[in-house]
């Protein structure tokens, strides 16, 4: 049967489609970077295997409409072959999109110097995102910069354009933060995300903070529904204190430092809290995991920075009612035994010793005589060490730049040549029968 020429001139279309779709290349193959500034083989082999199978799907894809185009397919109307080559095309489009969700990211790993300090993030990411007891499995992560004073995360196992599980945990964090010990908090708060996500804290902790509005006298409930509302964001700032200390806080005042009349806002729908009441928070939760003068100290500074009789009128007895509530909130979050640590309590996993204020100082003050064991640190505890001591006034904003950037240049290093020796292992290792 001679073919219509609507048929011939989709096949030709889908024929370019394919050609287009060999010239989307594995990132291993196109992107230049040095090894240090490389993510992780595991996450860039997720990434890349990722985008290969989508690619191989919509390979058989227009394969199987070129086939079905020369046979049943030639006798029903141009219409219905334009109709399935649409669809076709759709999901050229949603590969697309996944390959430039990823593209950001490691592009900017080409970077002089930013893509290996990224590097060095993902190692601090994935040192955050463990938990002593093996509670959570962690994906890979990515990490990339972003314009804006914000943080985000698109969480691994989320579905991405067109409805494919995200293989890895992919962070946007601000530029601007580049390098101080903001950058930390900004970070493990996404991570926080990511983390919360693995346990289901926000699925299990919902109905004991309704519990709690439920028995709450009238003038009081309100402040519980807020809470129910922000408890995501709640949740990754638990999760960044207990990682960084007082410099998670110190991270977030910088992040919401912004005109008074935003910093006061009503939230709305916003998951995020109230800034004011957001910081206030932060202190609270810090205070309740390690106790010190130092919390209450933040506070004051706080509220002499946003004095709460700057607020708009109708928001003052609103955020009286909800600060009074901070402490009950902070005993319910860090009280809750979630089913996935088998019932542990949540304050107590969270909690590590080494980031109260003693042990982090004593740490700086060994650690400026021999930086040598700084270097060997978790990446959480050495930028903990670094935001205690910046909180203390024992480091200049120079000075903890400078160590901050070296630590990260040494991580990705480090990371670099662990990967290079553990493959130069197995390619000497002897075979086995």
């Amino acid at each position: 049967m001679t073919p219509t020429p609507a048929a011939v001139f989709l096949d030709h279309e889908a024929r370019a489609l394919l050609t287009r779709l060999d010239r989307v290349q594995p990132f291993v193959v196109h992107e230049t970077m040095v090894t240090a500034a490389a993510p992780t083989p595991a996450a860039l082999s997720a990434v890349d295997r990722f985008l290969i199978d989508g690619r191989q799907v919509l390979r058989q894809q227009v394969t199987g409409y070129r086939e079905w185009l020369t046979g049943p397919g030639a006798e029903v109307a141009p219409s219905e072959q334009q109709r399935r080559f649409t669809v076709i095309r759709l999901a050229f489009n949603e590969v697309l999109a996944q390959f430039d969700l990823f593209t950001e990211a490691v592009t900017q790993r080409s970077e002089h110097r930013t893509g290996v300090w990224l590097s060095g993030l993902d190692m601090l990411a994935a040192d955050g995102l463990r938990l002593p007891g093996g509670f959570v499995v962690a994906p890979p992560v990515i990490c990339y910069l972003a314009r804006g004073p914000g943080a985000a995360i698109r969480r691994a196992r989320t579905r991405l354009p067109g409805g494919a599980p995200n293989p890895v945990a992919l962070i946007r964090v601000p530029r601007e933060r580049m390098v101080g010990h903001g950058i930390a908090s900004s970070l493990l708060h996404e991570v926080g995300h990511q983390g919360s996500a693995l346990l289901s804290l926000v699925e299990s902790l919902r109905p004991a903070l309704s519990a709690e509005q439920d028995r709450a006298a009238p003038q009081d409930r309100p402040a519980w529904a807020c809470w129910q509302r922000w408890i995501s964001e709640i949740l990754a700032d638990v999760w960044s204190v207990a990682k960084l200390g007082i410099g998670s806080t110190l991270g977030l005042v910088g992040v919401v430092s912004l005109p008074r009349w935003f910093v006061f806002r009503p939230s709305g729908d916003d998951p995020h809290p109230i800034p004011w009441i957001r910081v206030r928070l932060s202190c609270a939760i810090g205070n309740a995991l390690y106790p010190a003068s130092q919390w209450g100290e933040l506070a004051t500074l706080w509220a002499a920075l946003y004095p709460p009789q700057g607020a708009p009128e109708a928001m003052r007895g609103p955020l009286a009612r909800l600060e009074a509530q901070i402490p009950g909130l902070v005993d319910v979050v860090l009280e809750h035994r979630p089913p996935l640590l088998c019932g542990e309590r949540l304050g107590d996993v969270l909690c590590l010793p080494n980031r109260r204020r003693t042990a982090l100082l004593a740490r700086h003050a060994s650690w400026r005589d021999s930086p040598a064991e700084l270097l060997q640190a978790p990446p959480a505890l050495a930028f903990a060490v670094v935001g205690q001591a910046r909180f203390a006034g024992l480091i200049t904003p120079e000075r903890e730049s400078e160590v901050l950037g070296d630590l990260l240049t040494a991580w990705a290093v480090r990371s670099s040549l662990d990967t290079s020796l553990l493959c130069g292992r197995s390619a000497v290792a002897p075979a086995t029968a």
